[in-house]
């Protein structure tokens, strides 16, 4: 199982950034996936999740700025990220019941 999150860097507030997430080794439709972010000196937060059907929910600190989607064509979630906050920076992680892979680094800052 390979979960590789891509697309972080440095952007500044209010900007927009989409991470991707490219999965292997498992049958990717069959997964409902989920997107945590882990700031400096905190602990994991729930960002948003995306169900096999395509349903969408979203943690309180970003609903309405961020949106989660998947293509199971690509083995693919993504999560296009609106109008970033100082206190968006973290490493973000894409994750589903089989494991968490690698983050990608979000900066906001001006």
């Amino acid at each position: 199982v390979q979960l590789q999150a891509s697309g972080g860097g440095l952007v500044q507030p209010g900007g927009s950034l989409r991470l991707s997430c490219a999965a292997s080794g498992f049958i990717f439709s069959r997964y409902g996936m989920t997107w945590l972010r882990r700031a400096p000196g905190k602990g994991f937060e729930w960002v948003s999740s995306v169900s096999i059907a395509g349903t969408t929910s979203y943690g309180d600190s970003v609903k309405g700025r961020f949106t989660v989607s998947r293509d199971n064509a690509k083995n693919t979630s993504y999560l296009q990220m609106n109008s970033l906050k100082a206190e968006d920076t973290a490493v973000y992680y894409c994750t589903n019941s089989l494991g968490r892979g690698s983050g990608t680094q979000v900066t906001v800052s001006s």
